[in-house]
């Protein structure tokens, strides 16, 4: 992120706290205000630690993949359980 990006992302914050502030004067200070609030300080936060040194991305490491075989299961598996929704066992 540029310098100037921050700056307009910091500038954006600033407008939502305002507008924030106006719906707290018309609805007080209600449940959901307060989350809006809480909402922007954590973005602040959140702005301040990207713009900071530590905020360089890391590459997430790739996970390890599950291969699952697309051959079909055993019968035998399934003898003794119910469709659910299907309405009982069937017989064989």
């Amino acid at each position: 992120m540029s310098s100037t990006d921050i700056t307009r992302l910091h500038e954006t914050i600033g407008q939502l706290r305002a507008c924030v502030g106006s719906l707290r004067s018309q609805l007080g200070d209600s449940p959901g205000v307060r989350r809006l609030y809480n909402d922007l300080e954590r973005l602040d936060i959140d702005a301040s630690e990207v713009a900071g040194p530590r905020g360089r991305v890391r590459p997430v490491p790739e996970q390890e993949r599950v291969r699952i075989s697309d051959t079909p299961y055993d019968p035998d598996l399934w003898a003794d359980a119910d469709d659910e929704g299907v309405g009982g066992s069937r017989v064989k």
